[in-house]
């Protein structure tokens, strides 16, 4: 009897039948307008080289007109050939007031290594123009921006230049016979300029200021600010060169440079709003094999940095700190931010 309860408290009772509703009709089938047919692919790309080559053919004619309005602008300042020779004297009395290091002195010390002399007359030859040109055209490619600012500051320092060309011809040391100096480039060559008397494609009476020295040191400024770098200073190695092969071959004064560098700082100067914004990182976030964001100390644990201040009551409940390896690995460490307990009595 038992075991028929058991079996009657487990069945189970059927479920009651549900009647089906009434059949749904399908309703009026929806048209679809013509299918449309994907157009022709948009090429973006030629459009895009189109656009750089355009950009690039404008700045290379934009350089050349402005070399081109300079060097007829020099030419235009030759001619005052007594008034160079006074300026030369002049300009050598002042150096000589001022304990200049003569630049006589130089010049003796490069003959004693004729191989370099052949070096420091191929260094002005072949390196002025060729230099500025290829920083130009790296910047141009590579950091727009600097490129836009150098190549402002260029046209400023040598808009200035041509002007002191005129208001201050000055005869080079190689040509003013006191300085006891001699024409390197035409003792052992290569030589840029030739015989003053029968040269009428460049104005040998324009040594003030040196573009040689101020392109340079804009060429060096420039790459200075556009790479950075521990090792940038390096850059100033170029400008330091050409200073002692100008001095040495005998083609500019000390105070040649010095007039160089002084426009070359008036032109920054007043292009100073136009200097891009440095993309270096700050040294507080460098890694060696990465960049990771600088951690937080307890003591940072009030300070107004950071996304963890937006969190209830301004207190940072979680951090995480990126931690950057070699190759492929990476990990991250994460965790909440503990306090330290307070000491107690019974801790002792």
């Amino acid at each position: 009897m038992a075991k028929h309860a058991v079996e009657h408290s487990l069945a189970v009772e059927p479920r009651p039948e549900v009647e089906p509703g009434p059949a749904v009709e399908p309703g009026p089938a929806v048209e679809h307008g013509p299918a449309v047919e994907p157009g022709p692919a948009v090429e973006h790309r030629p459009a895009v080289a189109r656009s750089g080559i355009l950009s690039a053919l404008r700045e290379l004619s934009l350089v050349a007109v402005l070399f081109l309005v300079y060097k007829v602008g020099r030419l235009a300042a030759d001619g005052h050939v007594d008034e160079a020779f006074r300026n030369a004297r002049a300009i050598w009395d002042a150096e000589r007031w001022l304990h200049l290091p003569s630049e006589l002195t130089v010049q003796r010390a490069l003959l004693d290594w004729h191989a370099m002399v052949e070096v420091a007359n191929s260094y002005y030859a072949y390196v002025h123009f060729p230099a500025t040109a290829a920083a130009l055209i790296w910047l141009y490619l590579y950091r727009p921006a600097h490129y836009r600012w150098t190549r402002n500051v260029l046209i400023l320092l040598t808009g200035s230049a041509l002007l002191v060309h005129f208001v201050i011809p000055l005869a080079p040391p190689r040509m003013f016979g006191e300085t006891g100096m001699l024409d390197l480039g035409h003792l052992y060559g290569p030589a840029v300029y030739g015989n003053p008397e029968t040269d009428h494609l460049s104005n040998q009476y324009a040594a003030m200021p040196s573009l040689h020295f101020g392109w340079a040191l804009v060429v060096a400024v420039a790459l200075m600010a556009a790479i950075g770098g521990r090792r940038r200073a390096l850059w100033l190695l170029h400008p330091a060169i050409t200073l002692l092969v100008i001095v040495a071959t005998g083609n500019h004064y000390w105070l040649d440079a010095a007039a160089g560098g002084l426009l070359t700082a008036a032109a920054y100067a007043l292009l100073r709003q136009h200097r891009p914004a440095s993309t270096e990182v700050p040294p507080a976030t460098r890694a060696p094999h990465g960049l990771i964001p600088a951690p937080r100390t307890p003591g940072d644990e009030n300070s107004t940095l950071g996304d963890d201040d937006d969190a209830p009551g301004g207190e940072a409940h979680s951090r995480h700190v990126g931690v950057a390896y070699a190759g492929r690995h990476e990990a991250r460490l994460t965790g909440p931010q503990q306090r330290p307990r307070p000491r107690r009595d019974t801790d002792r």
